[in-house]
């Protein structure tokens, strides 16, 4: 058996663990806390990835990152994201050392870093450090952010994508979104239980951008990451809401809350 082979990969959203109509970076210092104390209860293999929040689109607004590349821009904003990464790394160490030592040992990977994109997309990323700290029983946490791009000099990767693209190319398990939502919102308001690629256009006229300043796409956004990886792969994938106390250790624990994200059926 495969040593990555039972990888769980949780998104925690920016619009969940930061203030995110604020103009400037704002932890919701609670509310980490708490997500951080249910992923202390998990034994498994993690990867742990972030949204950027108010401490990255509203810098990348400013600057104008998402339509061409500024270097100033750029430095500014991944300079905001890395505060915040430090905030959630600090907030998962805190309940590994409280519980003797057996909880997450966390530790930030910028994207900035080890990820080169090309228009927009990711090309290639640097991936024997996070194999060997999940080997080694670490929890890598990486996050949305500034990286450099082939074509266009520079771009903003989204968490969403990342998390994608890591659950393909490390062969994850599972994959889930802690969003603000209940999930993927039906015309009723309610979750919808289920989507796939031949049941979205039934449901895309539903799903709405994020109300705040966000550079990458909101809802719909994620919705169409996932269903770009449940098409090319096995992995069915769940938005779920990580506002919600003990969420976020039902998902790591195996259930299927929110909307799943999954392949159509017989594929």
């Amino acid at each position: 058996m495969s040593a990555l082979s039972e990888l769980v990969i949780l998104k925690l959203g920016g619009s969940v663990i930061t203030d995110k109509g604020a103009d400037d970076g704002v932890v919701r210092e609670a509310e980490l806390l708490r997500i951080a104390r249910e992923v202390s209860e998990y034994r498994g293999k993690l990867i742990v990835v972030h949204g950027a929040g108010s401490f990255g689109h509203t810098y990348a607004k400013k600057y104008g990152l998402d339509r061409q590349f500024d270097p100033e821009g750029g430095i500014v904003t991944h300079k905001s994201v890395k505060k915040l990464s430090t905030a959630v790394v600090d907030a998962l160490n805190r309940f590994g050392e409280g519980r003797g030592g057996e909880g997450p040992r966390a530790v930030a990977v910028h994207p900035m870093g080890c990820m080169v994109c090309k228009n927009g997309r990711i090309e290639s990323m640097y991936l024997d450090n996070l194999r060997l700290m999940l080997e080694n029983g670490l929890v890598p946490v990486l996050h949305g952010d500034v990286v450099m791009d082939s074509e266009l000099g520079g771009c903003i990767l989204s968490g969403d994508q990342i998390v994608t693209y890591l659950a393909k190319t490390l062969k994850a398990s599972r994959l889930g979104l802690g969003s603000a939502a209940d999930g993927v919102l039906g015309m009723d308001g309610k979750a919808v239980h289920e989507i796939t690629p031949g049941t979205f256009e039934e449901f895309s006229h539903y799903i709405g951008a994020s109300e705040n300043t966000d550079v990458t796409g909101g809802m719909l956004g994620k919705v169409r990451e996932l269903l770009e990886l449940c098409k090319t792969s096995c992995i069915t994938s769940h938005i779920f809401n990580a506002g919600k106390a003990d969420y976020v250790h039902r998902f790591l624990e195996g259930e299927a809350i929110g909307t799943s994200i999954c392949p159509d059926k017989g594929n």
